[in-house]
């Protein structure tokens, strides 16, 4: 039979003012406070509190908490509360194991673990964000129940309340995040189905906004000539010429280093460090981009930086340079930015036939099948340069002022 620890009916307590001198040794040292409660103060300074009790004839120890966080108070109401359980024979210690685990198989601390899992393949920023949202809009509601009897129609309710705030893109945005944990949590055999799968086409649809962009051949030809006609400082001048020609973001051209490219090979690998998806990210590189390459190699290839900013070489170009430089070309924020260039080429080669999927895969999207997105990165990389060298013989043709240009399509 479970017995209470002992009381020692006359024993002296301990006093807030014995545990505030406290002050470490060289060695651990307690302090009792009776029934089994005492403190104990650590040659670090940490005084932790502790618990001793007798269950099923063997002496057991229950840590209480950390002083100052815990008080002296506190410390015994939780003293009583655990000489309660072992009265009615059960072992605080195993309860409190017990606890941990319902909570471990809450939504909330999947969702966590989740978290902790992915931080390797997620920027720090990227992790904080996600977990903000969860915070924000779904923790208070569903955080605390069992994942495995978290319904569609439950995760639906909390989606609803964000769409209600304005939020649709983040609404989409916990649905699938909120399918990633649910997933995980099969995997890890805590949950049995994935209901946010259930909610595809069950929130209102988000307006996307895209950046602005030429995609009309006659008037690509006049950018291009432009573009060309260019006269500013060396590296944005090179950086504009090839921006349509890699159609990357503008963040990763600006921060472009050299030791990252191979003229030789024609191919440019972006580390996984400085993309979106945190993968490495392989640019064929058309004959026309190398050829700009090796003019601007002369002139930027001692330093770390291909367009390295006017003040100092230890930095690039900064994010604005691309874009106020197509303002000084004459044109404005509602006709061209430097995203653009993406969509340009997005758009134009998506209309002359080629397969969506070299066009997702050299704009660098992410790809929802992993299994699919690996045999795609591995096996369609010729295709990819084809498809490059194609589009940068298809704006050639454009700056010079082709009246025909000859369309590459795929079946």
């Amino acid at each position: 039979m479970a017995q209470p620890h002992a009381r020692t009916p006359k024993m002296s307590q301990l006093t807030d003012t014995d545990i505030r001198s406290a002050k470490p040794k060289e060695k651990p040292y307690k302090l009792f406070d009776g029934d089994g409660l005492f403190l104990l103060v650590k040659p670090n300074g940490s005084r932790l509190w502790r618990l001793k009790y007798r269950f099923d004839g063997r002496e057991k120890l229950l840590s209480v908490g950390r002083y100052p966080e815990v008080r002296l108070r506190d410390a015994r109401t939780r003293r009583e509360d655990a000489r309660r359980l072992v009265a009615a024979n059960v072992d605080p210690s195993a309860r409190r194991k017990a606890e941990r685990a319902a909570r471990a198989d809450t939504f909330e601390g999947i969702t966590r673990e989740w978290l902790n899992m992915k931080r390797k393949s997620l920027t720090e920023r990227t992790h904080d964000k996600r977990l903000s949202r969860f915070e924000a809009f779904v923790f208070p509601y569903v955080g605390k129940r069992p994942i495995a009897t978290i319904t569609a129609p439950d995760l639906l309710s909390v989606l609803k309340r964000v769409e209600a705030r304005g939020k649709n893109e983040t609404a989409h945005r916990l649905r699938s995040e909120s399918s990633a944990v649910f997933r995980y949590a099969i995997a890890t055999g805590r949950a049995e189905r994935d209901p946010a799968a259930d909610l595809r086409g069950a929130l209102a649809p988000v307006v996307v906004r895209n950046h602005p962009a030429i995609t009309e051949p006659a008037r690509i030809g006049e950018l291009l000539r432009a573009i060309y006609g260019y006269t500013g400082q060396p590296a944005t001048e090179y950086a504009l010429k090839l921006l349509p020609l890699t159609f990357v973001r503008p963040g990763e051209l600006r921060a472009a280093e050299w030791a990252e490219f191979d003229l030789d090979g024609a191919e440019w690998r972006i580390p996984g460090a400085r993309m979106k998806m945190r993968e490495q990210h392989i640019v064929p590189l058309s004959t026309q981009a190398v050829s700009l390459l090796r003019e601007l190699q002369p002139i930027t290839g001692a330093g770390r930086y291909l367009f390295p900013s006017l003040r100092t070489g230890e930095r690039p170009i900064s994010n604005n340079t691309l874009n106020a430089a197509l303002r000084r070309l004459g044109y404005t924020g509602d006709e061209m930015v430097s995203h653009g260039f993406r969509s340009m080429a997005s758009t134009c080669l998506n209309e002359q036939g080629w397969h969506p999927d070299l066009i997702e895969l050299q704009l660098a999207h992410a790809e929802r099948d992993e299994v699919r997105g690996v045999y795609n990165r591995a096996q369609r990389l010729d295709e990819r340069r084809k498809m490059m060298q194609t589009w940068a013989d298809y704006l050639d043709g454009l700056r010079k002022g082709a009246k025909v240009v000859p369309i590459r399509r795929q079946a």
